[in-house]
């Protein structure tokens, strides 16, 4: 009996979310190990199989950099990486492309499928919603590094994944796009599902990792920070306690923000219902950053305090 009544309690929780989230888009990246452990990622999709089902639009955008390595090396290639990013030529983008397509997107579909969703792959090979320009980093002395086949999210059809949404249907997005002549450019997913959410006008992003979400030391897990704004993220950039993997997440959230999406979350999807937990709970799991305090976005506020 006490069981039931925690999961009575849990529901009466969860009650202002639901009601507050109905008919909102939320867009989802998956990456980290969700991606690479069939348990984790059955178990997040149950969760945006559950978020679909009382009334938020999901939209799902992959990336797959561990199943891509691992496809190079079986193929006999050394990834290359540049300033962090992959250097990408024809055949690893070819490589890239099928991996993603079949290693990734596939699976997630086949899987929303058995849970009851209707969803749609997004991809090269089907309908691709990213748009991109060739991405050059900057050198020394003003000089281009050239990544090769490697892109800049600039555009996304937007009116294909809202009519989806208005269908029902969940959108599923490979990080594949196309250039302004037709060909393919591998993108950052992360960057990828800031530009979605702010094309379709997103209540949230939510980026699922294998972290927490932000610590103020990035090897205490005891300092996760629940909530943090546009001017705490930017001090914490400058004074390095935000670098590396976790870099390119946190400007994905910021470029949302920016936007015009209300809140961005940074989640651990190996936590058995991390979704969840963080969008229907008060207190959530993960970091969620929010622009700078101001009275107009107080007054917009959907749910308690930490929705």
């Amino acid at each position: 009996m006490e069981q039931a009544i925690v999961k009575a309690d849990a529901l009466i929780e969860a009650m202002a979310y639901i009601r507050g989230f109905r008919g909102k888009i939320v867009v989802v990246k998956l990456g980290g190990s969700v991606l690479d452990d069939a348990g984790l990622q059955r178990q997040i999709l149950t969760d945006v199989a559950f978020m679909e089902t009382v009334g938020i639009r999901p939209i799902i955008v992959h990336g797959g950099g561990k199943a891509i390595t691992k496809a190079m090396n079986e193929a006999g290639l050394e990834p290359v990486w540049v300033q962090g990013r992959r250097y990408t030529d024809q055949r690893t983008l070819t490589i890239a492309e099928h991996t993603l397509i079949h290693k990734v997107n596939t699976p997630i579909c086949k899987t929303l499928e058995e849970l009851g969703c209707n969803c749609m792959p997004l991809h090269s090979l089907t309908s691709c919603v990213l748009f991109a320009e060739p991405l050059r980093l900057a050198g020394e002395n003003g000089r281009k590094i050239d990544l090769g086949l490697v892109g800049k999210v600039t555009e996304v059809n937007s009116k294909v994944l809202t009519t989806l949404c208005d269908d029902g249907i969940i959108p599923v997005i490979a990080s594949i796009a196309q250039d302004r002549v037709g060909g393919k450019l591998n993108v950052n997913a992360d960057s990828a599902a800031g530009m979605v959410a702010v094309a379709v006008k997103a209540e949230k992003l939510v980026v699922v990792s294998d972290t927490h979400g932000v610590r103020r030391d990035k090897d205490d897990p005891d300092s996760w920070i629940s909530s943090l704004n546009f001017s705490q993220i930017r001090q914490m950039i400058q004074d390095g306690q935000i670098a590396g993997g976790m870099l390119p997440k946190i400007e994905a959230c910021l470029m949302a923000l920016e936007g015009g999406v209300r809140k961005a979350h940074i989640i651990d999807g190996r936590i058995p219902h991390s979704l969840l937990l963080e969008i229907y709970t008060e207190k959530g799991i993960g970091t969620e950053i929010l622009k700078d305090p101001s009275p107009a976005n107080q007054s917009q506020q959907i749910g308690p305090s930490v929705a």
